[in-house]
């Protein structure tokens, strides 16, 4: 009997010296809180499995060890770790609480004895999907949603992204806000109150029923609000009252619910519980589809210990040793332990795993919404391939929702036209390039709307002593509208009360007027390039200077001769410069035509001299002006530019009542436009219209200068020729074909 004990000794030696012994210990450190059998159950039936299936390791059993601590004491984890380890186990198990994996792993470094959880050390192994990873994945569902303002809903000491790293990585506006169970209502509402419709639930899992509660009870319960939790269990609450709704809830989930593999571990999950207690007790795991992200990990990290063991023992063996705390010196064999843990690639409950300097770098993220009656996936996240969306109609289409919104607008050619025709009814009346928009996003995205004016025919301004806003401002503020269309000005007073879509042209304001009449053709016109009192001081030098030659030529010797000097028998003297001639000499000279006549004396020559310099200027002044004004008939403008309208009081001026280019007179700190606004605002019954068309109307009467938009005003001035701008812009800003009071319509 001796030798037969020896040889089986002796042989179980031989094997043991093989690879790995046959018995492997492992203990496990669990938190004693109301849910501790969901891991540690599914530590237990991972194990439970393992010596049943005999294909991984064959020779081998492996038994555990377990213990309950306080996640907040320190002192106890550390003592029941030492306990563990004076055991022999291999290898020591955490859930997935950082507070325990953290003390647990300072332990386990110093003996080289491989930990499996939550943290990253030199001996640890994080079965958990990196978080730099988790925090793209994120990120990238951020951008897809195309989210420019959301707010975040964080826990102290927990989240399973890294919010600094996230905040860096968009260029959004972004509300962070930290929380405990007696502040989610407060942060709600305050979220409410600043219309962010857009959250990222970033909190403990024990809190997330608390907080769909205060959800319901701020009522934001809507279409229009999109939640996105970093929680991978998001199917194990209860979201009834969120099914009807049409509200948006979106998560990542880690365990695919769909795979056949995960549906036969999870029927013999059940099969176990129900064998080990003798009826089903909380698992989490209801009615065999679905399972907790924690336990699912739990179970995937004993799989992985054991494929590490198969490795290790192809080429090395397993030396046992006996270490404590006490002793602290280091495990020979740990070393090799936790570099074949590394290399471990396997598909578990949670998807492909892979490690990379005891990181997961290797997995796949379900992206998951709830939708009518149920959770479905939308899309998925991997590591490398990142997102990728399945089911984009369930961001982008709401056609399924049979919303009908209610749509308001303001008449404005060319923008949004009306029918008056007894045939158009509904719809059909309005016509114009933000109607054929509308349109069109109604058929893209889904939606039916009914489109209507605003009552009181205005686009919206803040009155400065009431606060009150009125408009189509007011009706989206007053929920009385869903959407708004229109060529709506953005400006930062609007854009804080209300969400506008990207602007599609840059304008500005701009003078409107009359273009001035031109004078009617004369018989006289041609005297029009030179005064009337130049010509009549024209008319008087002629005359002078006729009546000053003439006077000159007879007194002058010089100017007398021999009428006929070869007859010596008629002997007559006479002087060419007559009344007459002398008149006629000096229209030849102003009209710049030669004559019979010429001067002799030196004082004749003079004064012709004189005169013909003086002609030859006002020729010459004459001919250049009857050249252009022959060209084109100049139209002189009363005013040029804003200057010039605030300067002046003959001609009036106004503008739209309760439209963006009021606010600007209003509110402009520029003397200029500080004096206009003083001017209208003394004469608001005539200075300001109630539409643009009675603007136009008052322009086209005469005196009236009518402040409006660019791009108007340009299309005004191109189909009526009577009008033209005056001056440049007063100001740029961006112009909107749409905009809303909420974002929903975009998912």
């Amino acid at each position: 009997m001796n030798l037969i004990a020896n040889g089986l000794q002796l042989l179980q030696v031989i094997s043991y010296a093989s690879g790995v012994p046959p018995l492997v210990r492992i203990g496990a450190i669990f938190s004693n809180h109301a849910e501790k059998y969901t891991s540690e159950m599914a530590f237990k039936y991972a194990i439970h499995r393992l010596n049943m299936d005999q294909s991984l390791l064959p020779e081998t059993t492996m038994d555990y060890y377990i213990e309950h601590v306080n996640r907040f004491d320190s002192f106890e984890t550390v003592q029941k770790v030492c306990k563990l380890i004076n055991v022999g186990v291999q290898a020591v198990f955490s859930p997935t609480d950082t507070i325990l994996a953290t003390h647990i792993n300072s332990v386990c470094d110093a003996l080289d004895i491989p930990s499996i959880g939550r943290s990253v050390h030199d001996f640890s192994l994080n079965v958990f999907p990196s978080q730099q990873y988790v925090n793209q994945a994120f990120n990238d569902v951020i951008h897809y949603l195309n989210w420019t303002r959301f707010g975040i809903l964080h826990e102290k000491k927990h989240g399973i992204i890294n919010l600094k790293q996230l905040s860096r990585s968009i260029q959004c506006e972004v509300h962070m806000r930290q929380v405990s169970r007696g502040s989610y209502l407060s942060v709600l509402n305050a979220f409410k109150g600043k219309e962010i419709h857009n959250i990222i639930i970033d909190t403990n899992s024990d809190g997330i029923s608390v907080l769909l509660k205060n959800i319901l009870q701020q009522q934001m319960n809507e279409y229009k609000y999109h939640y996105l939790f970093t929680s991978f269990d998001l199917e194990m609450y209860d979201l009834e009252d969120f099914k009807y709704n049409f509200v948006n809830i979106t998560s990542f989930r880690l365990v695919d619910i769909e795979d056949v593999g995960v549906k036969q571990i999870l029927k013999g999950l059940r099969s176990f519980q129900h064998h080990m207690f003798q009826k089903p007790q909380n698992l989490h795991v209801r009615k065999s589809i679905s399972i907790e992200s924690e336990p699912a990990l739990m179970f995937d990290s004993v799989y992985v210990f054991a494929i590490g063991l198969q490795t290790l023992k192809q080429s090395h063996t397993l030396n046992l040793s006996k270490i404590s705390c006490d002793e602290e010196n280091p495990w020979n064999g740990g070393l090799s332990l936790i570099n074949y843990l590394n290399a471990v690639e396997w598909k578990g409950l949670t998807g492909p795993i892979q490690f990379k300097e005891g990181q997961r770098v290797q997995f796949k993220l379900d992206l998951i919404k709830l939708k009518q009656h149920s959770i479905i996936k939308v899309g998925e996240w991997t590591p490398h391939g990142h997102l990728n969306i399945t089911e984009p109609s369930m961001f982008f289409d709401t056609g399924f929702m049979n919303v009908t919104l209610v749509v308001i607008t303001i008449l404005e050619t060319p923008y949004v036209m009306m029918h008056y025709g007894k045939n158009f009814t509904g719809n059909e009346r309005f016509y114009g390039f933000c109607v054929d928009i509308l349109e069109t996003i109604s058929h893209e995205v889904g939606f039916d709307y009914i489109l209507d004016l605003v009552p009181d025919r205005k686009y919206g301004a803040k009155d400065p002593e009431t606060g009150e806003w009125n408009g189509m401002v007011a009706q989206l503020m007053k929920n009385k509208a869903d959407l708004a269309v229109g060529s709506m000005t953005i400006t930062y007073a609007r854009e804080s009360v209300i969400d506008f879509t990207k602007p599609f042209m840059n304008l500005g304001i701009s003078i409107l007027f009359k273009v001035p009449a031109s004078e009617p053709t004369r018989l006289f016109s041609f005297m029009n390039p030179l005064a009337i009192e130049i010509w009549i001081y024209v008319l008087i030098a002629y005359f002078l200077v006729s009546i000053s030659i003439y006077v000159v030529g007879k007194l002058s010797p010089n100017e007398w001769k021999y009428i006929h000097p070869c007859n010596l028998d008629i002997i007559s003297i006479g002087n060419q410069f007559s009344l007459s001639d002398s008149f006629w000499f000096t229209i030849g000279t102003l009209m710049q035509q030669s004559t019979d006549i010429y001067p002799r004396a030196m004082s004749t020559r003079i004064i012709s001299s004189i005169w013909g310099f003086f002609s030859l200027i006002i020729v010459a002044s004459y001919t250049a002006n009857l050249a252009a004004f022959l060209t084109t008939e100049r139209m002189i403008n009363p005013i040029e530019n804003a200057e010039d309208l605030a300067s002046q009081t003959e001609i009036s001026y106004g503008t739209l009542d309760s439209g963006s280019t009021m606010t600007f007179f209003r509110d402009s700190m520029i003397e200029t436009y500080k004096k206009m606004w003083r001017s209208m605002d003394n004469k608001r019954s005539t200075a300001f219209t109630t539409t643009y068309e009675d603007g136009i109307r008052r322009v086209n009467q005469g005196n009236y200068a009518f402040l409006m938009e660019s791009t108007m005003l340009d299309y005004i001035v191109q189909r009526d020729c009577n009008l033209t701008q005056i001056g440049g812009l007063l100001d740029t800003k961006g112009i909107n074909d749409t905009f809303l009071e909420d974002v929903y319509v975009f998912g």
